[in-house]
């Protein structure tokens, strides 16, 4: 146990260690000047003027036009598969459906895959496809953050900067610098990277084996530094060729937070108000804490039924207890716990240990990340996410003393706040509105590898998953059916653009507004009591929306549990 709290420690102070000269780049990336000449050549191609300032709604349009042209070139891709290159198994393309959830997955930034990666796609699908919307998604969730708070930061002045330089600065000056040299990481201990599509081993038995392979180690990069998820193979980061040492593990885990943790830093930075951003940071870092502390021990304990059985007591020679169904033995209790926290509050959905063998408690707390969706976040909408927190905490705020509310020296008025109270509602209403109507459809029954809380809890995952652009799943869940292909992708797209464009129109609001000096009167928000107010305001939002759904799920599989019923 102390070693295990020890580790979580070392990872969290590494973290917050890496973050500091990350954010430091991030803000000089999004305020530079200078175009670099790759950077040139890019604007040249695209016809973009570098100049051109955009409002939010030009930014916005950019941005959703951008996304649709790249999801579109991904479906067609994995429709026309079997006439691609790279292709020796002869694979053949994605059904109409299948195409659809695929792509509209990847351009979020969700990745969700309702298919097993290494059976269905062929090399130059894994490459062409996905990588380039790995890579795409992540770059536009990251621009999107960027202009957010050039919002914030600007006084009369409409422009929110310019969709394409953002774009294409960060894909040229961040992505790939970073997922390159990790990715060479990645090759040095094991990671495959290469353009064969499998070699050929003989068994002990003298069978022949195909073991796949492809260009992994770059999926793998992309994967976690975008904070996308999704896998080469199907059992995802659980497979010995996408996690293979200690060392993999430790970097996949603060690849996903690294980030979305610098960004609050560069907020700092951006603005001039450094306190600011480390109040930011300290949000972030307390509701991570929260959640690890619901995993580990719940983890941790185990099965209390299997306990009373002495099973703990049999295996103690190996590991010390635990719930270790579905789980690594070389990541163990505190390694598989970690990893669920951080992939579930990066939203990036890649996995070491299968959630659907989680406890009910250690389940319930990726739900509560997933619905929060600000915990850490994904690549820029995470900031976008707390934020939105943030301007409703000092509305309240100022509600309740009679003044007018202020952010950074910013009025909130009627429009920002229904803008807010819009991307705020979005979230809730498509993930409990598609898990009625799939809990409501025929057949449902047919796609559930359980029943009673812990089935419900399958659909509500997958939903919540989905909306939260995260793309992890319990996997007793079959959902490679038109049906969940459909709503599943519907509920993407409604929770990557749904959220993020109306907080892109306050972001213009507020870059139009004068800048109010502070007074006595003013709240001040660089505090650790607005943090504190932050979070709470999180969590009630959170408590009062989704509360009622998670009873019917983990919370009464729980105490199902504590009476010696499972499902």
């Amino acid at each position: 146990m102390t070693t295990n709290i020890l580790y979580f420690v070392i990872m969290l102070a590494c973290m917050t260690a890496l973050a500091i000269p990350m954010g430091h780049y991030l803000a000089k990336v999004f305020t530079d000047e200078r175009h670099a000449l790759p950077e040139r050549l890019t604007y040249r191609l695209l016809g973009v003027d570098p100049d051109r300032g955009m409002r939010w709604s030009q930014y916005g349009m950019a941005l959703v036009l951008a996304n649709a042209a790249m999801g579109l070139l991904g479906y067609l891709l994995l429709r026309v598969q079997a006439w691609m290159p790279l292709n020796p198994s002869h694979l053949s393309g994605m059904s109409p459906d299948l195409a659809f959830n695929t792509a509209m997955s990847f351009v979020t930034n969700t990745n969700w895959q309702a298919y097993s990666g290494e059976n269905t796609l062929s090399n130059f699908s894994q490459m062409a496809a996905l990588t380039f919307l790995m890579t795409v998604s992540a770059a536009t969730g990251l621009a999107a953050g960027a202009a957010f708070v050039r919002g914030l930061g600007h006084a009369e002045k409409p422009e929110i900067g310019n969709f394409w330089v953002d774009f294409t600065r960060i894909v040229w000056r961040i992505l790939l610098p970073v997922c390159f040299v990790l990715a060479l990481v990645c090759v040095w201990q094991g990671v495959p990277q290469t353009l064969a599509s499998d070699a050929v081993a003989t068994t002990l038995e003298g069978a022949k084996q195909h073991i796949i392979l492809g260009a992994v180690a770059s999926l793998e990069t992309i994967k976690h530094i975008g904070t996308n998820g999704g896998g080469f193979y199907g059992a995802n980061a659980a497979h010995p060729y996408e996690d293979p040492t200690p060392l993999i593990n430790t970097l996949h885990i603060l690849s996903m937070l690294l980030i979305p943790a610098a960004l609050t830093v560069a907020f700092g930075r951006m603005l001039a108000r450094n306190r600011q951003g480390w109040v930011l940071f300290g949000a972030f870092f307390v509701m991570f804490v929260g959640f690890l502390a619901i995993v580990y021990p719940a983890e941790q304990a185990g099965n209390p039924q299997l306990t009373a059985l002495g099973v703990d007591q049999h295996l103690s020679a190996t590991q010390p207890g635990g719930n270790m169904e579905g789980k690594e033995m070389r990541f163990g209790i505190a390694g598989s716990s970690l990893f669920v926290t951080a992939t579930t509050a990066a939203t990036t959905g890649s996995v070491n240990a299968m959630h659907d063998s989680l406890t009910p408690l250690g389940g319930l707390a990726p739900l509560g990340e997933m619905m929060l969706n600000c915990v850490y976040g994904g690549k820029g909408v995470g900031l976008i996410n707390l934020l939105q927190y943030a301007i409703l905490a000092v509305f309240l705020i100022g509600m309740m003393i009679g003044r007018t509310p202020e952010f950074l020296g910013k009025k909130i008025e009627a429009r920002e706040i229904k803008l807010v109270m819009l991307a705020v509602l979005a979230h809730p209403i498509c993930i409990l509105g598609f898990t009625a109507l799939a809990v409501l459809w025929p057949h449902i029954t047919d796609s559930l590898g359980n029943t009673g809380p812990h089935g419900f809890s399958e659909i509500l995952y997958a939903y919540t998953s989905a909306t939260a652009n995260n793309g992890s799943a319990f996997g007793g869940l079959s959902v490679n059916t038109p049906f969940y292909n459909t709503t599943i992708g519907l509920a993407m797209l409604i929770g990557r653009y749904g959220t993020l464009l109306p907080m892109l129109a306050v972001a213009g609001l507020l870059a139009s507004k004068k800048t109010l000096p502070e007074t006595a009167g003013t709240f001040p928000t660089a505090t650790p009591l607005f943090m504190a107010l932050t979070v709470l305001v999180a969590l009630v939002v959170g408590g009062l929306t989704f509360l009622p759904a998670l009873a019917l799920g983990p919370l009464v599989e729980h105490i199902a549990m504590l009476h010696g019923q499972l499902f």
